[in-house]
């Protein structure tokens, strides 16, 4: 039987960075090198998106 799976890796990293925009360009490239060093993980477990927003920390976190 087939089933399908729909999964979310969820995480919060903190960076030391001038800008939002700096901190999103950092983590995605990141993650970008992981998953092109381990084709297994978009071949496998169907991982076809990305997605990130910077904020800076405060009361709403």
């Amino acid at each position: 039987m087939k089933v399908k799976v729909h999964w979310i890796v969820d995480g919060i990293a903190v960076v030391e960075s001038e800008t939002q925009e700096e901190a999103e360009r950092w983590v995605n490239e990141n993650l970008q090198d992981l998953l092109n060093k381990n084709p297994d993980f978009k071949k496998k477990l169907g991982a076809k998106a990305i997605q990130g927003r910077a904020y800076l920390p405060g009361a709403s976190e």
